[in-house]
């Protein structure tokens, strides 16, 4: 299959002389991801890439090198890495509920010179920011968090409770209601790019509704922010929105192939492994669960088979599907010509914020040359939990 060569044909060129098993960024496709989102967006749609896809300081700056207009996180742990180099505006799209934790988070932006955003889905979680916030020198910037049909977090767009916690948040002495926010992670499950136009559009008719909404209660929520990958590339329109905050576009995957967003030519990251031992069934791998991860796709989707894509390096450009993992091993199906003990092969992954996370490092993989590049707010970094 052409689209199968052209997967590795020309990429990720040098990843043959690394030891195995790598996480390997090709930086050319990088650079072309990370440009994309210009060519998308229409002016004053501002961009704020969720970079919990790579948690590296170095993409990050790639990022807002390209126009990003700020950055958003998940955990504390990545809001506090990012706010200590002094990224300019973070968003943490994950609520609070800890007073000593937003009061700390709070601290760090002012000690960086950095802004902080939060967001918020409940009565519980308002009063917790502001108090929290009762002690700052300046306002903080909170959005209320819509569920738009992930059903994860976020406040029913069409409740009372929505304008209740709205409420709370524009009452607060020291806090501003800047806006609404969503995550339509469920378009990953929409199959087609017609499937996720229609999330897409469902959800920006949903923001700008329940925003009509407060506004008749004297509320004003004057930002609409919104975010997915899927959703930025088959979208159905911006009207309304002022940012969007994709996160998998830097990467991508085989979750966006099969999605039909991208063509597997523009995924930038992969796995080198090297096959170790195989028998008449699978060629065995040095990559298992803890370098692949065992997602099948992004919120629990499954519509991926197997665990990546293997191509051997200097092979026939042909896909052989990874059928099986163990902790460090993975078993990669023969098919035709068998591969061989000492083989390279490079790993299309399906779900590429999984596997960036696991990595300590990235190899970046640019004219022939090979730089290795910190993971720098990967799971399991420590930060200050001192009293504010």
């Amino acid at each position: 299959m052409q689209e199968e060569s052209q997967a590795v044909s020309g990429a990720f060129a040098g990843a043959e002389r690394v030891v195995t098993p790598q996480v390997v960024v090709d930086v050319e496709r990088l650079k072309k991801n990370i440009a994309r989102p210009a060519a998308i967006l229409p002016a004053g749609v501002e961009l704020h890439p969720h970079v919990k896809t790579h948690k590296s300081f170095r993409i990050a700056r790639m990022q807002m090198e390209a126009g990003a207009s700020g950055l958003t996180v998940s955990r504390p742990a990545e809001a506090a890495a990012f706010l200590r180099q002094g990224f300019g505006t973070v968003t943490i799209a994950y609520p609070i509920v800890d007073k000593a934790t937003a009061a700390r988070l709070m601290e760090i932006a002012r000690e960086h010179g950095s802004r902080i955003r939060f967001i918020c889905d409940s009565a519980e979680g308002a009063a917790t920011l502001a108090s929290a916030a009762s002690n700052s020198a300046e306002t903080v910037d909170v959005f209320l968090k819509v569920d738009v049909g992930l059903h994860r977090c976020g406040v029913d767009p069409v409740s009372q409770k929505a304008v209740e916690v709205a409420r709370a948040l524009a009452d607060a002495p020291k806090l501003d209601l800047v806006g609404l926010l969503s995550h339509a992670g469920h378009a990953y499950g929409a199959g087609t790019p017609e499937g996720i136009r229609e999330v897409a559009v469902r959800e920006r008719e949903q923001m700008t509704e329940l925003r009509e909404r407060l506004a008749a209660e004297g509320i004003d929520a004057r930002r609409i922010s919104v975010g997915s990958t899927p959703t930025l590339f088959a979208h159905g329109g911006f009207e309304g929105i002022q940012e969007v905050r994709p996160g998998n576009y830097a990467f991508l995957d085989l979750s966006a192939v099969r999605l039909g967003i991208v063509e597997r030519r523009d995924l930038s990251l992969a796995v080198v492994a090297t096959v170790i031992s195989a028998n008449d069934d699978y060629a065995i791998v040095d990559a298992g669960s803890k370098t692949l991860s065992s997602d099948l796709g992004p919120h629990g989707t499954k519509g991926v088979a197997g665990f990546g894509e293997a191509y051997e390096i200097g092979g026939d450009g042909k896909a052989r599907q990874i059928q099986k993992l163990s902790e460090e091993h993975g078993f990669v199906v023969q098919e035709g010509k068998p591969l061989k003990r000492g083989a390279r092969l490079l790993i299309l992954p399906n779900h590429s914020c999984s596997v960036a996370n696991l990595a300590s490092h990235l190899c970046f993989l640019e004219d022939g040359r090979e730089e290795y590049v910190p993971v720098d707010a990967r799971s399991g970094t420590p930060w200050s939990m001192a009293s504010a």
